[in-house]
């Protein structure tokens, strides 16, 4: 075999001895994509299904998921959020370089690459490194089947300080409030704590319900539940001061999602 056909086979066994040798926790990429014109989602989507996932396919990675806000049509700046999970840092940092030098990726993204200044293929692109909680060291597949109307909800908590952001972040693995969440039934692709962004100090996670109205009473009944009611009163979690500002963004997966 020549160099270059071996290389993607030893990524994929480095990728692997770095979970099972030192049981490390999934690593998280969020990248956002922000888009202005139908031209610019469509050439979006282009590069996401034909160059972009391909490409860490043939890595070995997996269960990526694509997602757009359910609001995208009326929103002045559209999005398109792409989740990624590494199995360390070191794995997210190489992957950049891997992609650099995979001619078939090249080939495939070159239109969006290296587009010229008169068709732009995005406004910006952000990206948010996380890493998963220890209560929920991997990512999770929906366990509901997955159809035109199921909604995913990526929500943010951003808390004052640091010391109240690691309140929360107890809060959810040692308080309980993950169990609660596994036992309410809410489908938990992740847990996380931001290492990288705009918004820290803050913590995310991503939920599953099968439709809009599997969601309004699935968080009704999380409410109303003793459980929540026990941990959310409980001083020394400080609520509700350790979060001072929550994003909840209502998705839906692009076709070509892995999840």
């Amino acid at each position: 075999m020549t160099r270059s056909i071996l290389r993607p086979f030893a990524f994929i066994l480095l990728n692997m001895l770095s979970i099972t040798a030192f049981g490390q926790k999934d690593i998280y990429e969020i990248r956002t994509y922000l888009l202005k014109s139908a031209d610019q989602i469509r050439a979006t989507d282009q590069y996401l299904k034909n160059a972009y996932l391909p490409a860490l396919h043939r890595l070995g990675f997996h269960h990526i998921g694509v997602f757009k806000p359910i609001a995208n049509d009326t929103a002045a700046v559209k999005k398109i959020y792409v989740l990624v999970t590494y199995p360390s840092l070191d794995s997210w940092r190489k992957t950049r370089i891997t992609l650099q030098q995979d001619a078939e990726y090249s080939k495939a993204a070159e239109s969006f690459t290296g587009a010229d200044t008169g068709h732009i293929p995005f406004v910006r692109v952000e990206s948010t490194l996380l890493e998963a909680f220890p209560k929920h060291e991997r990512l999770t597949p929906p366990e509901i089947k997955v159809n035109a109307e199921t909604v995913y909800e990526l929500r943010s908590y951003e808390s004052p300080t640091d010391r109240l952001h690691t309140k929360k972040v107890t809060m959810f693995n040692d308080g309980g409030e993950t169990g609660l969440f596994k036992r309410l039934g809410f489908n938990a692709v992740f847990y996380a704590e931001v290492l990288s962004g705009s918004h820290l100090p803050n913590l995310m996670y991503m939920i599953v319900f099968e439709n809009k109205k599997s969601r309004e009473d699935h968080w009704k009944t999380f409410g109303s539940d003793p459980e929540w009611k026990k941990i959310s009163s409980d001083p020394q979690y400080e609520n509700p001061v350790s979060v001072s500002h929550i994003d909840s963004i209502l998705m839906q997966r692009a076709d070509y999602s892995d999840l």
